[in-house]
This record gives structure tokens, sequence and C-alpha cells, in this order.
């Protein structure tokens, strides 16, 4: 930004040019990472009992279904679809916003594969 300011360039010029494809990458890994932040805080606060309302489907609310130690060996089918289900989405999301931090990122050098 220094080198811009010396070359006297606009503001909008220096926003659009050199701060912006330099901090969109960032940003797109924060914002994926805050997501699935939610999604397993969201889940963790239904399993306790203190989030969504018992008559909404919440992964955590599905969860907290296998409360006990029986539903939990005799019943897994209470606990691991919902919990195979966090899990899968926020590793999905984390590799989108690695994918998008790889594809947007303008100091990573593509190589282009030759068939």
């Amino acid at each position: 930004m220094m080198a811009a300011e010396v070359l006297g360039l606009s503001d909008k010029r220096k926003i659009l040019y050199h701060l912006l494809p330099n901090t969109l990458p960032l940003l797109m890994v924060a914002a994926t990472l805050h997501v699935a932040g939610a999604m397993l805080s969201e889940s963790a606060l239904s399993f306790l009992g203190l989030g969504v309302a018992p008559p909404t489907p919440s992964w955590g609310n599905m969860m907290e279904a296998a409360n006990n130690f029986m539903d939990f060996t005799l019943r897994p089918w209470l606990w691991i679809p919902p919990g195979t289900a966090i899990f899968l989405t926020v590793v999905a999301i984390h590799m989108l916003g690695d994918g998008l931090r790889d594809a947007f990122d303008p100091k990573v050098k593509r190589q282009v594969k030759i068939k």
C-alpha cells in the first residue's frame, strides 16, 4: 500500500486492485470457519438442551435423544447419523473455504498440467 501511495494512485484503485485481492481469500476462510463454528455451537447447545426448542429438528436435538447409556449402546441409529452429518458438513465447509482460498489467492502460483 505504501508503494501505491508513492505512485499517487486514487483510493478507489488502491482498494480495488491492491487491498481486496490480497484480503479476500483471508476473509473467505474466516467466514467459512465461523459458519462451521456456528454449526458446532448450535448442535452442542441443542445437545445440552440450551439451543433450539425440541419440536424444531436439529442435529443436536437428535443426538440428545440418545441421552442414556442404554440408548447409546443398544440404539446407535439415534446418535450416529446426526453425528456423522455434523462431522461431514463441518469438514465440507472447511474444504470449501480452503478451495476458495486456493482459487482466489493471488500469491499462489498456478501450474498448468500438460497431458
